[in-house]
């Protein structure tokens, strides 16, 4: 029982919040309850969460050395040899192979944001991680992949599912927020052995950090407030009062911000979001409010 539970740990099953982007599309084209695009999307976010398993699966193979150095790293399956690396390799093969024959089962424009998404992801884990400012930019494409996945996922079956772009560029910049503030982290964290762990590390510093949070936390609220008032959004929800869900983005970000900066948290957004209570209610009450407005106007 002990060696499957490890084995489970290696596909990182605590970060596979980070695929519910992919329920973005259903939520917002107002079918989440149609019973057959919702299902749609939901075998679309377990593909996903499969195929993100494989990429840590692999990314912590070509980072066992340096895991080992890294204070909470070091815990993991791999790094603490509680699972060998053959048996790594067999699992992220397996988990590879299995989510993308499912993905081409949703049609071949979700596979094609799917094997994007395994090859770019893929060349971050090899050596793009290493490269300043585009290791966090690489990450956040993934992010912005995984919402255009949920559309691709639901076009087969209903053409008039659309994504708006300012919704796709408020996901960018919500994830180059959550990447930096994680890179920013990692430097309090690890101080002068930084480098040792991530190359890409030894170009930051916190001033600069800092100010990239600054510009994407902006950019953020901007991206989404413009969403909410576009007028493609009010005429498909038939009512502007989307806007009145920015105060929720606003507070979710100061407080994310509040914790890397004051707290010396923010390593693991996925843990924050379920582990950090007014983040936990602030989230309740943004979907609440959205779901109001997407679902009753």
């Amino acid at each position: 029982m002990n060696r499957l539970v490890a084995y489970i740990e290696c596909l990182r099953p605590m970060q596979w919040t980070k695929n519910l982007v992919v329920l973005a599309a259903v939520v917002f084209s107002r079918d989440l309850f149609v019973g057959h695009l919702a299902l749609r999307s939901i075998e679309a976010l377990a593909i996903f969460c499969v195929l993100s398993g494989a990429v840590y699966v692999f990314n912590d193979l070509m980072d066992f050395e340096k895991d080992r150095m890294h204070p909470e790293k070091s815990k993991r399956p791999i790094a603490s040899g509680r699972v060998s690396k053959h048996g790594a390799l067999v699992l992220g093969a397996s988990a590879a192979t299995g989510g993308l024959l499912l993905a081409w089962t949703l049609g071949p424009s979700f596979f094609t944001v799917c094997i994007v998404y395994f090859a770019l992801i893929s060349l971050y884990s090899m050596e793009l991680k290493n490269v300043v400012v585009l290791d966090v930019l690489i990450i956040s494409i993934g992010f912005v992949l995984r919402a255009m996945a949920g559309v691709e996922a639901l076009k087969p079956i209903d053409p008039n599912v659309v994504m708006s772009p300012w919704l796709l560029v408020c996901t960018l910049f919500l994830a180059l927020f959550l990447g930096f503030n994680k890179r920013r982290h990692e430097l309090g964290l690890l101080a002068d052995n930084a480098g040792s762990h991530r190359r890409s590390l030894l170009e930051y510093s916190k001033e600069f950090l800092d100010a990239m949070i600054a510009v994407v936390t902006a950019a953020t609220v901007i991206a989404y407030a413009i969403y909410t008032i576009w007028p493609a959004t009010v005429e498909k929800f038939n009512t502007p009062n989307l806007i009145y869900t920015v105060p929720f983005v606003v507070f979710g970000l100061f407080r994310y911000m509040y914790l890397v900066i004051v707290r010396n948290r923010g390593g693991s957004p996925s843990e924050v979001l379920i582990s950090d209570l007014p983040i936990v209610i602030d989230v309740i009450l943004w979907i609440g409010a959205v779901g109001l407005v997407v679902y009753t106007s």
